[in-house]
């Protein structure tokens, strides 16, 4: 199979992380969670003591932190300033600051950097997961998906992800995926939305199973396309050369 960079796209709670990291393991191909490093710089900011409501203070931070993924997707990890953040990052208090954190013009420059660098040197391929890579980071991936599914169904699988203390009742988990919507795709800087060119893949009424095995089968075919094009650039060289 060819080389291919896929970027997956859509909202929280339509499968985005468990469909990217079960492709890219199924495939051998390296696996990015985008979410995972604005949520990193997120946390980072909050334990460092910027104030993440005050865009200026969080741009002057922007460049400060090391943000280091793992790519491995039997084991993803991600690490700020040599900090396993892999735990905390996923507490209440991260998601409710990361959509403004995100939003910033110059956190979302440096993690767009790092995103191509990683992407880059990917040299098996890779699944990078997000909000706005087959828009702005990735506008050339050679596969775009974008995911979705219904508020409902959306609501039921991250609260079902949440734990202990953390976790909340349906109601209030719809209402903050909402509220995380309206923030994602109303900021001025890489809004969430569908790139024109994306396979939109509605997910509410699928199988985890299912959506990977649509996924999988929209790569063949994006791997097969892209190998036979290379195939004809390489021909129509050779032709050249020898005339």
């Amino acid at each position: 199979m060819s080389v291919v960079i896929v970027a997956i796209d859509g909202p929280a709670g339509t499968g985005k992380s468990s469909t990217s990291k079960a492709v890219a393991a199924k495939l051998g191909l390296s696996y990015l969670d985008t979410g995972a490093q604005y949520r990193a710089i997120t946390w980072w900011m909050l334990t460092n003591g910027v104030d993440v409501n005050d865009a200026d203070a969080v741009a002057a931070a922007a460049g400060k932190p090391s943000i280091v993924s793992g790519t491995d997707p039997a084991e993803p990890t991600i690490f700020a300033d040599g900090q396993d953040a892999s735990g905390p990052i996923r507490t209440q208090e991260v998601s409710a600051a990361v959509s403004a954190v995100s939003a910033v013009p110059e956190v979302r420059t440096v993690i767009t950097e790092l995103q191509r660098t990683i992407a880059a040197g990917a040299e098996r391929g890779i699944v990078v997961e997000g909000r706005d890579i087959g828009t702005t980071v990735l506008p050339d991936a050679d596969l775009k998906v974008f995911l979705t599914a219904s508020a409902e169904a959306r609501a039921a699988r991250r609260s079902g992800e949440l734990k202990g203390k953390e976790a909340t009742d349906l109601g209030a988990t719809r209402e903050a995926l909402a509220k995380r919507d309206q923030a994602d795709s109303s900021r001025k800087t890489s809004p969430l939305k569908k790139a024109d060119d994306a396979v939109e893949v509605d997910t509410t009424e699928l199988s985890l199973d299912q959506v990977i095995e649509c996924v999988v089968t929209l790569i063949d075919k994006a791997a097969t396309e892209k190998a036979a094009r290379e195939q004809a650039a390489e021909d129509q060289k050779a032709g050249q050369a020898a005339t």
